[in-house]
């Protein structure tokens, strides 16, 4: 699609967003044209005041003039008051409704998008580039609205006075617009490059303050402090771009309108013109002339604001357009039996790249454990996010029930599991309200205490002041991560699914932790089934089976006996983690 069709369906589209507050808007831009018709009707009294009250002496011309000039200000304000705040009304509105589907689609977008996006790149979309839409276009209109019809007030009044002196302004009229094409080509792309350093911007800082421990061991603040230099100088860069566009086209065009006022005063003195002028006349025509300078600058400048809101929008845009996940499914069970069958799987993150996974088979019967070991990166985790259609297959099939994971609707899928991962998120809530995240249905207070007692989280909150009811931080910056799994554990507890996938669920526990974990486990693992994904082996010695995988293969399975008499690569683990013991 070239440009200014895209221009033109954003345009269309972010119109859309003014379409629930019509009536509001409608008030705001009739308190702009009321604004500049008093002004004009201002101007339009020059004649009268010099002709009749300074020429005729008539001096009650003189003082109406002085009682009304009040009265005017307070109409004058009311308009302008109207204007802005229902305008800016209408803004906030759209912002906020933007924002809210902006939100709503990063969380039903697939992970894949995610895995592609930094998370500061769509912060920014959510914050600066919704924001610029709001602040640009609303001033964009005012401006437009405003000035827009003070112009064609003040051109108004000008052939009203002398229709042949005011065509001169008429002939500048197609080269104005001809440079204000020009210029809006440039601010598009100008603008289109400020969203993307913005959100560069962002990214950079959001990754120095996550990594802030890294960047101070490492010694790394020169090299974080050069980059962000870099970035925010291209950010200046291109700011200095836009103010230059439009510094160098307003100058242009206010030239190009001078030399019609100069055009105009030449004209105004054959003596054919000065017979037709009073004093009055003339002196309105030159100042309605001089007074479209400002108006005709403003409305140069806002193509500029009008192009950054458009190209602001535009970004929005391209995520709102992203597809959401599929979710084909219409089979929905309370509570799955837990039989899974992988079928000849096989999985690759991108078209191009290597598989992940290669014809992986293997049964996880109900109320069993299977658990996957083997070096980082053979394929461990992404099995899991398989079963929880984080990512889709490239080929085979995976059955819950004897049914496709795909003919379940994705909310029904996914209740089906608790999750327990190594990286554990934890929410800027108290610890009482992170455990009973995501728990169908309400939850008792007695039911929280006891899932946190399975799962050990009381030993530490017993001796903090509000206990359960402690403030976490974000991401559970203020607990140890031994003390954010076990969290994430009792989370799981209190899902109370049919199927657990442990993902390292113990990797940040020190041994007594794991000693009582891997008691609440075991009893948690009853009657489910159970995937686990393993770095220490102590801890899958009892799963009824376990597959080795390596390369995204499984090459070897078994349990943890015949793993070892084989003597293959599950023994050469085992002998690596056990041989200073």
């Amino acid at each position: 699609m070239d440009s200014p069709s895209l221009k033109k369906k954003t345009f269309r589209r972010l119109l859309g967003y003014i379409k629930p507050y019509k009536l509001t808007f409608a008030i705001a831009i009739l308190g702009m044209v009321g604004f500049s018709a008093i002004d004009t009707w201002f101007f339009s009294q020059i004649e009268t005041l010099i002709d009749d009250g300074l020429g005729k002496g008539n001096s009650r011309i003189l003082f109406i003039g002085g009682l009304i000039v009040p009265v005017f200000f307070v109409i004058r304000g009311l308009f302008n008051v109207a204007s802005n705040y229902f305008l800016n009304y209408v803004g906030f509105k759209v912002v906020t409704r933007m924002r809210q589907q902006l939100f709503d689609h990063l969380m039903k977008v697939p992970v894949s998008f995610h895995d592609q996006h930094s998370t500061g790149e769509l912060i920014s979309k959510i914050t600066y580039d919704t924001q610029q839409v709001a602040e640009a276009t609303s001033r964009a209109v005012l401006v437009l609205v405003k000035d827009g019809a003070f112009v064609i007030g003040l051109l108004g009044l000008m052939f009203y006075q002398s229709w042949q002196l005011s065509l001169v302004f008429l002939v500048v009229g197609p080269i104005i617009a001809k440079i204000v094409g020009i210029v809006s080509k440039r601010f598009r792309v100008v603008s289109s490059r400020i969203q993307t350093a913005m959100g560069n911007v962002t990214t950079t800082a959001e990754q120095m303050i996550n990594g802030h421990k890294v960047v101070v061991m490492h010694e790394g603040q020169k090299v974080e402090s050069k980059r962000f230099a870099a970035i925010n100088n291209n950010t200046r860069n291109q700011n200095m771009k836009l103010v230059n566009t439009r510094a160098i086209s307003t100058s242009v065009i206010q030239f190009i309108a001078s030399l019609s006022l100069s055009m105009v005063l030449i004209l105004a003195s054959f003596p054919e013109m000065l017979e037709k002028l009073s004093p009055g006349a003339f002196t309105t025509l030159l100042t309605a002339m001089i007074m479209l300078l400002r108006p005709l600058k403003q409305l140069t400048n806002i193509n500029s604001d009008f192009q950054r809101g458009i190209a602001a929008a535009a970004s929005v845009f391209s995520v709102l357009d992203e597809p959401i996940e599929v979710d084909k499914g219409t089979l929905l069970v309370d509570r799955a039996r837990g039989d899974i069958k992988f079928n000849h799987v096989t999985f690759a993150y991108n078209q191009h790249d290597e598989p992940a996974l290669q014809d992986i088979s293997f049964d996880l019967h109900e109320g069993k454990t299977v658990a996957l070991v083997g070096r980082s990166g053979s394929g461990k985790s992404t099995i899991s996010s398989l079963l929880t259609r984080f990512y889709d297959i490239s080929d085979g099939e995976i059955l819950l029930d004897g049914r496709n994971i795909q003919d379940y609707k994705l909310k029904c899928l996914r209740r089906q599991y608790a999750l327990v991962s190594q990286h554990v998120t934890l929410f800027n809530d108290t610890i009482a309200n992170n455990i009973a995240y995501g728990a169908a249905g309400d939850v008792s207070r007695e039911d929280i205490i006891k899932a946190a007692e399975q799962a050990y989280v009381t030993e530490f909150t017993d001796n903090m002041p509000n206990g359960l009811d402690t403030i976490v931080g974000e991401n559970g910056v203020m607990l140890s991560g031994g003390q954010r799994q076990r969290i994430a554990i009792a989370r799981a507890l209190l899902q109370d699914a049919p199927i657990l996938i442990l993902d390292e669920a113990t990797s940040a526990l020190d041994t007594e932790s794991e000693r009582h974990i891997q008691q609440a486990l075991g009893a948690l693992r009853k009657d489910r089934t159970s995937l686990v994904i393993a770095h220490r082996l102590s801890t899958i010695e009892n799963a009824d089976e376990i597959l080795v995988m390596d390369n995204g293969r499984i090459i070897e399975r078994g349990n943890h006996q015949q793993l070892l008499q084989q003597e293959g690569a599950y023994y050469q683990l085992y002998n690596l983690q056990f041989s200073g013991v």
